[in-house]
C-alpha cells in the first residue's frame, strides 16, 4: 500500500475524509477542522483498492526558516483502521518533511492515537491538555 501527496483533484474526498472523522466522528467544531492552513500544507493521502480516500494527514513547514515541521489532521476511516493505511501516510509525510530539509516533527497525538506514534519514533514531550475537547499530548521525532 502506498500513500501519495495530494493533488487538488484529491481535495474534495480529503475534506469529506476529515469532516466523517473529526466533525462526525469526535464532534470537533466544523469551523476549526478544515482551515487557512490547508492551503499551503503538503497533503498526503492513501486509497484504499476501491480508489477511495481512506486515509490523510497534512505536514505544515515552517514560514520562518526553522527546520522543525508540524504534522496533524491525521485520520483514517473506520473501515482503514489498523490496515496500514494511516502507516502509509505518516510515512509519506516524514519523506516529504525531509525532503522539505526538516530536521523533526511536532504533532498533537490524540491521546487514543499516542501508541501509533510511538511504533513510528515519535516521544510525548510535556503533559497532557485538551484541544478541542479532544485529550492530546505533543510529541516529536527527529528526522535522519
Amino acid at each position: 500500500m502506498t500513500a501519495r501527496v495530494a493533488g487538488p483533484a484529491d481535495w474534495p474526498e480529503i475534506a469529506a475524509l476529515r469532516t466523517r472523522v473529526f466533525v462526525e466522528e469526535q464532534g470537533v467544531p466544523p469551523e476549526i477542522e478544515l482551515d487557512e492552513r490547508d492551503a499551503t500544507a503538503v497533503h498526503v493521502h492513501a486509497r484504499d483498492d476501491a480508489g477511495r480516500v481512506v486515509a490523510t494527514g497534512r505536514l505544515l513547514l515552517p514560514d520562518d526558516g526553522g527546520t522543525t515541521a508540524s504534522l496533524g489532521r491525521m485520520a483514517a476511516d473506520a473501515s482503514a483502521r489498523g490496515r496500514g493505511y494511516g502507516a502509509a501516510v505518516l510515512a509519506e509525510l516524514h519523506r516529504q518533511a525531509v525532503l522539505g530539509g526538516m530536521t523533526a516533527i511536532e504533532l498533537h497525538a490524540q491521546l487514543t492515537a499516542r501508541g501509533f506514534y510511538e511504533r513510528a519514533g515519535y516521544t510525548a514531550v510535556g503533559d497532557e491538555y485538551l484541544e478541542a475537547g479532544i485529550a492530546h499530548v505533543t510529541m516529536r521525532r527527529e528526522l535522519p
